[in-house]
């Protein structure tokens, strides 16, 4: 048969290049028993190249059975395509034969592939390969002979990278490839096809036929229907039915087609790795500008600290800037309070009391500051004033951990962490 007989006989609607092409591959395939997997974005027909391969064939008088992969649940698609035994599993009150079985001889046309499970794909690349398959609770090998024609709007490249499709079944699938453009790729059909739906739902529900406006036709061509022919259906079914005048102007076209003014604006596109790189980044500063303020939160306390009558952090800032740090995910483990604050806060008055006597209070204030920059970790903080307290008790660990307001077994913990030497 032509191209043109196909077109007429399984009311395909179109002249484009890239519509010819893919019809003239699946008539050229139709007479081979050759797998076929049928690709393009949803809605441009793609359950039509099964029906034209497996009528061609020499099993047109055979089976031909259509299995939409996607709308079958994960724990049930075996037994669907293969069949199971009675008992096989819970509700299986007696045995059931599978696509595979009851389609011997004949067409199984495989919508959806990608969703397959990963464990289905091997008792279906198991059936390409040597036609045997095992039903579900059976140890028996059957055999059956059934040509597969396939169809997906996923790109099952990327599927396999990201071990959602198997490698091994993309090429046993894959032996002649048909693909559907787009129809945004065929805009010398739009037209066609919206005359077509709209005389087809003129009969369907007695009305005028709609026509569009020059305008509204370019404005028709130009978007890009991102929901293909079965958009285009939709759409010119809502106008049939809604629209009271009946020549359609390119405003009243566009009240139904959403975003129509975008239609021309480039798509960006971003890969995984682009995607986790950046995701990286962005954590990454967010780590670093945290950082940043805390250090400066922290310079200031230390800083009023060494000038101020109220203390170490008597004053309420103070305060405030180390809860807030806690709160930031810093908190101890065992609901301890916080070593530095209850540490901060004990200490005071023997820190005050050996600031003066150091007579710190007379260096002057950039000296301050660089002293504070080069010690200003809160580890060593930490380490300081564990070190006081163990040298003010001459090394006796219960009296500096009260002081400290920590657990005895906290500080020594932090003596290992921190090597404190003997006092």
């Amino acid at each position: 048969m032509t191209v043109d007989q196909i077109k007429q006989r399984f009311g395909i609607i179109g002249s484009s290049s890239l519509l010819i092409r893919a019809i003239d591959i699946a008539i050229q395939v139709a007479p081979t028993d050759l797998s076929v997997l049928v690709g393009g974005e949803s809605g441009v027909g793609k359950e039509t190249m099964p029906q034209i391969i497996h009528q061609l064939s020499a099993r047109k008088h055979s089976k031909y059975i259509a299995v939409n992969c996607g709308a079958i649940p994960e724990g049930t698609i075996d037994s669907e395509l293969f069949g199971h035994e009675k008992g096989s599993f819970t509700g299986a009150n007696e045995a059931r034969k599978g696509y595979f079985e009851v389609a011997d001889g004949g067409t199984i046309f495989l919508d959806e592939v990608a969703e397959l499970p990963l464990k289905t794909q091997v008792r279906l690349l198991r059936v390409l390969e040597t036609g045997e398959f095992l039903k579900v609770g059976s140890s028996k090998v059957q055999k059956t002979n059934v040509r597969i024609v396939a169809a997906t709007n996923v790109n099952i490249p990327e599927a396999i990278k990201k071990n959602q499709f198997r490698d091994d079944l993309y090429y046993r699938l894959n032996t002649v490839p048909v693909f559907l453009p787009a129809l945004r790729e065929r805009k010398e059909d739009i037209h066609l096809l919206f005359r077509k739906f709209a005389s087809d739902f003129a009969a369907k529900y007695r009305m005028p036929t709609i026509q569009l406006s020059e305008h509204a036709r370019m404005a028709l061509e130009n978007y890009r229907w991102p929901g293909n022919i079965r958009q285009l259906k939709n759409v010119t079914e809502q106008i049939s039915v809604i629209e009271k005048n009946k020549e359609v102007n390119e405003q009243t076209l566009k009240s139904y087609l959403p975003d129509i003014d975008g239609r021309t604006l480039p798509a960006l596109y971003k890969s995984d790795e682009a995607e986790s790189s950046l995701n990286e980044r962005e954590i990454l500063y967010k780590v670093l500008f945290d950082l940043k303020r805390d250090v400066t939160d922290l310079k200031k306390l230390v800083y009023k600290a060494l000038n101020s009558e109220g203390g170490f952090v008597n004053s309420e800032e103070g305060a405030q800037i180390i809860q807030r740090l806690y709160e930031e995910g810093n908190e101890p483990q065992n609901n301890e309070l916080p070593l530095r604050l209850q540490a901060f806060n004990q200490s005071n008055e023997s820190f005050e009391k050996d600031f003066h006597q150091k007579d710190y209070h007379n260096e002057v204030v950039d000296e301050v500051h660089e002293e504070v920059e080069e010690t200003l970790s809160i580890a060593d903080t930490e380490k300081e004033l564990i070190k006081r307290a163990l040298k003010k008790y001459a090394g006796k660990r219960k009296n500096a951990s009260k002081e400290l307001g920590i657990s005895e077994r906290t500080l020594y913990r932090k003596i290992k962490e921190y090597n404190i030497a003997d006092l």
